[in-house]
């Protein structure tokens, strides 16, 4: 058996290795590396996947919060509403435009917004509205999009862990994560679902004034060369990435079923270990599983996590501090207890091996020395 790994990158290089090595010399022999075709027709083809008008590449996922945020004219004493469980940058790109970030608890069950807790901390200065799709689970966006419309709210998705998710209204429409809010934001850091071989970013909308924004702003915010009409930055998804990305987007479903593959065998796996509670499938989302992240209870996901490192099993949390307890945002006066799901999910959660070449004997390892694990 193969050494276990988070993300086995090198297995899925070596069988896509004619495509991607074939895409990457066509970048090198046109020698277009700055928005050259590959890029243009990576967004066309992205926005055919996804069902997106609009898709505007940029240099990583962080950016796309950054940009959105700012094409939307959030800045100083404005407001936005996300999480406190969730990767820094969700909080920080709010930070970063001058604006203050409110926080509202997620479910226990989903790691995403409780729309329930949303209303309750809007304010006359509340801007946006920024969800996190974590972990390749859409929050429930139908009540969230709800609320946003009748507050005349604007909504930004943090899709950066969920490119391919689907999620079903009430009505039996069906979006795609980053499709259903005013602007959609996405990372192609090498570990996502859809990951580039270095960092890459987008954003999506069905708005052809904000995508027109969204692109001036990535590049100094010009729409013609050195003639400037609003503040920008210099944000780019670069040709080599852009052809890599390519290549993979026409496996990404293939890699989405590999993952499902992975989950259904530690779902009927581990289904009977009392101590930990596996993730909620929702109906109305597609978990894509960009992690596969269980709960560990009574107090023993950090001997659990020790004894996998021992058997060369590897393991993450993600993650481990709330943002709201994070120094950075001290000056928000938030303080313990404030958040109680997101603080109890830091001490429990727990994220086990998920990719697209794990093979079944590498799950089965996995998972038996889970289930005799002596706690």
């Amino acid at each position: 058996m193969n050494p276990i790994q988070m993300v086995d990158l090198k297995s899925q290089y070596l069988r896509i290795k004619p495509e991607v090595d074939a895409a990457i010399q066509h970048v090198l022999d046109s020698t277009a590396f700055i928005q050259g075709s590959s890029v243009r027709e990576f967004e066309e083809q992205l926005g055919q996947y996804s069902g997106s008008k609009y898709v505007v590449s940029c240099g990583n996922g962080t950016d796309a919060l950054l940009v959105a945020l700012m094409a939307l004219g959030v800045g100083p004493g404005d407001e936005v509403i996300t999480v406190p469980f969730t990767f820094v940058a969700s909080v920080e790109a709010i930070a970063l435009v001058g604006a203050k970030p409110v926080f509202v608890d997620v479910c226990e069950d989903t790691f995403t917004m409780d729309p329930s807790l949303l209303e309750s901390a809007i304010t006359p200065k509340t801007k946006a509205i920024l969800p996190v799709h974590l972990y390749g689970q859409c929050a429930d966006m139908e009540p969230i999009l709800d609320i946003a419309k009748r507050h005349n709210i604007k909504v930004i998705e943090d899709a950066c862990q969920a490119v391919g998710t689907e999620y079903s209204f009430a009505d039996g429409t069906v979006k795609q994560a980053g499709t259903m809010g005013d602007i959609g934001c996405l990372s192609f850091f090498p570990s996502k679902n859809l990951g580039c071989y270095g960092d890459g970013g987008a954003m999506m909308t069905q708005n052809v004034d904000w995508a027109a924004k969204l692109r001036a702003i990535c590049k100094h915010g010009s729409i013609e060369k050195y003639h400037h009409v609003c503040l920008g930055l210099n944000s780019r998804l670069d040709a080599l990435q852009a052809a890599v990305l390519q290549v993979k987007l026409h496996h990404l479903d293939e890699f989405i079923a590999n993952r499902k593959a992975a989950a259904r065998f530690y779902f009927e796996a581990l289904k009977n270990v009392d101590w930990i509670e596996l993730p909620d499938n929702k109906e109305n989302t597609v978990h894509t599983f960009h992690q596969f992240t269980i709960k560990v209870k009574e107090g023993k996901r950090d001997v659990l996590r020790q004894y996998l490192t021992a058997k060369a099993i590897p393991s993450m949390i993600y993650y481990p501090i709330p943002a709201h307890l994070q120094p950075a945002y001290k000056y928000l006066n938030y303080k313990e207890t404030d958040f109680p799901v997101s603080e109890r999910l830091c001490n429990e959660v727990l994220s086990l091996p998920m990719h697209t070449e794990l093979s079944e004997n590498q799950l089965q390892y996995i998972c038996e020395t889970i289930v005799n694990c002596p706690l």
